[in-house]
C-alpha cells in the first residue's frame, strides 16, 4: 500500500474538496477558501475523484531535481575542503576549485554541501549584538538630530545640492532646513538660526563626527589652548557652547537613525515637490522647502510623551548674530588696520583707547557677510582702509602684466618705477651656510 504524506496546506485542501463532494460548497466558494480560480478547483476535484488523495500532492515530490549536485561531486568537494584546501573559506574554496580543479560551482552550493557535512567556515564571525529601539526623548526641544543629505534634488534641472536640516527627537517634526551647495559650517549656522528664531534654543544637538562639529587631531591645538588645558573647537562647536547647547556625537550611523530615515522620506516626497514646482536653482529649492515643511510636520509629527516644550528663549540682551558667526583672532597693525581674507579694515578713533596697535582683536564674520571687529567684548568702529602703495601700483599696471614678471620690462610712462625681481639664478636666491670655524693649530 502506497503511503502519501501531505503538508498542512494540502490537508486543508482535502477538507475543502470533501465539502465540495458533499455539495456543501460550490467551486467558487472553494476557490475563495483555497485562493484558487474556479478552473483550478475543478481540476483538483476531477483529480481527487480519479486518484484520491494522491492527486493533491505535488507530482515532483520525492524525485531528485535534474540540476542537483551528484554524490560524486559532493564527495569531491568535501574531500578537497578537508584535505588540500583545508582552512580556505567558502568563497576562496569556490574560486580555487574553479581555477585549479575545473569544478565550477556557486558559493551557495559549496556552502550548502559543506554545512550538510558538518564542515564550518574557518572564518570567525563576530557574534551578533542585541540591539533595542531607543526611546524618544519625552519633551519637544530636548534633543535635535542634525545632518546633511547630498543628493541630486533637482534631478538634472540644476546642480547637486545638500539639504541641511534637523529633526526633533520627541515629535519627529522638522523645525527648519535649508539647501546649500555643500555641507558646510555656514549651513549649520543658518540651521541653528532658523531653529532658534522659530522654536527657541534646544537643550542638546545630536550629530555625526564630522569635522564641522569636532576636531579629531590633537595637533591642531594652539599653545594657548594647551596651556589653558582646553581642547580645540570648531566654529559650530564654539557657537553651541556659547548658546549652552550640549553637543552629542554619534558613534555609528544607526545612532542617528531617525534623521537617516527622514532623508529617505524626503528623497521621495520632497523630490516630487521640487519636480512639480519646476525648481532649478538653489533659491527656488529653498522656497519649495519652506512651503513643504509645515505640511510634512502636520502629516508625520507625533505627540510628545510630556506636554510643553524644552526650547529655551534667547536671554534678553544676547547678541544672537554675534554668536552665530565665524570668529577669528587678528593682530592690529601699526597703522590701526586689520587684514582679513584680502580686505583691510581701518579702526576709527575710539574714545576708550588712543591706539590699538599690536592689540589682539576678534574679527567676526556674520552670516550676512558683514565684518565686525571687537576688543574685549566691545565692538570697534571700522571702515574700509585707504589703498596702500602696492594696491595702487597693481591697479595702475596694465592688465596681463605684473610687477614681478622678469624685472626687465619698462614701467609705463608717468608711473613709478617697478621693483625688479631677481632672476632664478641670482645669488640672493641661493641658500647660505655659515662656514664652520675651526681653531687654528698654529698660534
Amino acid at each position: 500500500m502506497e503511503k502519501i504524506t501531505l503538508n498542512v496546506k494540502e490537508q486543508q485542501r482535502v477538507m475543502v474538496l470533501n465539502r465540495v463532494e458533499r455539495r456543501e460548497l460550490t467551486a467558487a466558494q472553494a476557490g475563495e477558501l483555497m485562493g484558487l480560480s474556479v478552473r483550478q478547483v475543478r481540476r483538483l476535484v476531477a483529480g481527487y475523484r480519479r486518484e484520491g488523495v494522491g492527486a493533491i500532492a505535488h507530482g515532483n515530490r520525492g524525485r531528485r531535481p535534474p540540476h542537483a549536485v551528484s554524490e560524486a561531486v559532493r564527495e569531491r568537494v568535501i574531500a578537497l575542503a578537508a584535505g588540500r584546501y583545508d582552512g580556505a573559506n567558502h568563497t576562496h574554496l569556490t574560486e580555487l576549485m574553479a581555477e585549479r580543479e575545473g569544478l565550477i560551482l556557486s558559493r551557495s552550493t559549496v556552502r550548502r554541501v559543506l554545512v550538510s557535512a558538518g564542515i564550518k567556515t574557518p572564518r570567525r564571525r563576530r557574534p551578533p549584538k542585541h540591539r533595542r529601539r531607543r526611546e524618544r526623548y519625552p519633551q519637544e526641544g530636548m534633543m535635535l538630530q542634525v545632518d546633511g543629505s547630498r543628493h541630486e534634488w533637482l534631478e538634472g534641472r540644476g546642480p547637486w545640492l545638500t539639504l541641511i536640516g534637523g529633526i526633533d527627537d520627541a515629535t519627529g517634526t522638522v523645525p527648519y532646513g535649508c539647501f546649500r551647495e555643500q555641507e558646510d559650517s555656514h549651513g549649520y549656522m543658518l540651521l541653528l538660526q532658523g531653529v532658534i528664531q522659530g522654536k527657541g534654543i534646544p537643550l542638546a544637538v545630536y550629530s555625526d563626527r564630522h569635522s564641522i562639529f569636532t576636531v579629531s587631531r590633537a595637533q591642531h591645538e594652539t599653545l594657548e589652548e594647551q596651556l589653558a588645558g582646553e581642547s580645540p573647537r570648531t566654529q559650530v562647536g564654539r557657537a553651541l557652547d556659547e548658546l549652552g547647547v550640549r553637543l552629542i556625537l554619534a558613534h555609528s550611523p544607526q545612532g542617528k537613525g531617525r534623521i537617516e530615515r527622514l532623508w529617505g522620506t524626503f528623497q521621495g516626497r520632497l523630490l516630487m515637490e521640487l519636480r512639480l514646482a519646476g525648481a532649478s536653482t538653489l533659491e527656488e529649492a529653498n522656497a519649495v522647502l519652506a512651503e513643504f515643511l509645515p505640511r510634512f510636520n502636520a502629516r508625520f509629527g507625533v505627540p510628545a510623551a510630556q506636554p510643553g516644550t524644552a526650547y529655551r528663549c534667547v536671554p534678553v540682551g544676547t547678541d544672537l548674530a554675534g554668536i552665530l558667526c565665524f570668529k577669528h583672532q587678528r593682530t592690529v597693525a601699526a597703522d590701526n588696520t586689520v587684514r582679513f581674507k584680502g580686505r583691510t579694515l581701518q579702526l576709527l578713533p575710539d574714545p576708550h583707547r588712543a591706539s590699538y596697535a599690536r592689540a589682539r582683536v576678534e574679527v567676526q564674520q556674520r552670516l550676512d557677510g558683514e565684518l565686525i571687529v571687537s576688543y574685549q567684548d566691545r565692538v570697534l568702529l571700522t571702515g574700509e582702509a585707504a589703498p596702500g602703495t602696492v594696491s595702487l601700483r597693481a591697479a595702475n599696471q596694465p592688465q596681463g602684466k605684473r610687477n614681478n614678471d622678469t624685472g626687465r620690462g619698462k614701467a609705463p610712462a608717468g608711473a613709478l618705477p617697478l621693483p625688479r625681481r631677481p632672476a632664478p639664478d641670482h645669488p640672493w636666491r641661493r641658500s647660505f651656510k655659515t662656514p664652520t670655524r675651526t681653531k687654528s693649530l698654529n698660534r
